[in-house]
């Protein structure tokens, strides 16, 4: 259910239209076990799509886990990564190719410009920390 209503708000959004609504019934739903369970399900996404296409989705996670996150930015943020994770899609990259991946470019667009502010240098830091231990440290030869 959380999916859906999230979804929804993010499409609703992106289409300039009121979530009041929808937003009353995200706001009682528990956050936290939620965002726990997100982390668990980004892992193996990321080892199949690479560190660099990681690191957006884990700024968004981290983001959504700051508990000054407002429940609006966490929906869109909940529903932007389910979207680019999920199997299901409006347009599955399977079919339509190209246009897949542009419906999932999309939603992380409008959600990385809503919230590209609250990304902090701390965020960053644990981004790093987390692609690190999944990847591997990532050294810069410097000459």
């Amino acid at each position: 259910m959380l999916i859906i209503l999230c979804i929804l708000i993010l499409a609703y959004k992106m289409a300039g239209k009121d979530v009041s609504r929808l937003l009353r019934k995200v706001k009682r739903f528990e956050w936290k076990t939620t965002i726990i369970r997100l982390k668990e399900t980004l892992y193996p996404h990321a080892l199949k799509v690479g560190r660099a296409a990681t690191r957006p989705l884990l700024q968004f996670y981290y983001v959504m886990s700051d508990k000054k996150c407002p429940t609006l930015d966490k929906a869109l943020i909940y529903a932007a990564l389910v979207y680019v994770i999920s199997p299901v899609d409006i347009l599955p990259r399977v079919v339509y190719r190209i246009l897949g991946i542009v419906d999932d470019s999309l939603a992380m667009a409008y959600v990385y410009k809503k919230v590209k502010s609250k990304i902090t240098p701390q965020i960053n830091s644990r981004v790093d920390d987390t692609l690190n231990e999944w990847f591997g440290v990532e050294y810069t030869v410097v000459e």
